[in-house]
């Protein structure tokens, strides 16, 4: 398999997220040991997640986050396109300016 190549910035995102995830077992007092038993994993494949490592499983990030009661936030990525809503609004002005100048 091929090794993901990743720009600086998304490698300081996945850094960021796994600290995240590292702070929330943290503050949870959850050993790393007991995360990874949890969400049925080994503790290597838990730290690499926690140290921003590119290549672990979107199942294991499902699995650690539940096991960390955080699951629903998935839910949550994405959920205010700002960029998405521009967009559309921009087309949706440019339909507008056509149909008035349609009726004109």
């Amino acid at each position: 398999m091929k090794k993901a190549v990743l720009l600086p910035k998304e490698r300081k995102i996945i850094a960021q997220l796994g600290e995240n995830i590292r702070l929330a077992r943290l503050r949870r007092k959850i050993s790393a040991e007991l995360l990874a038993e949890r969400a049925n994993i080994g503790r290597t494949t838990l730290w690499s997640l926690e140290k921003g490592d590119a290549n672990v499983s979107l199942v294991t990030l499902v699995r650690v986050l539940h096991s960390l009661g955080m699951a629903d936030e998935l839910g949550r990525i994405a959920l205010d396109d700002a960029l998405g809503r521009k967009l559309q609004d921009i087309e949706l002005m440019r339909k507008n300016v056509r149909t008035s100048e349609d009726v004109s």
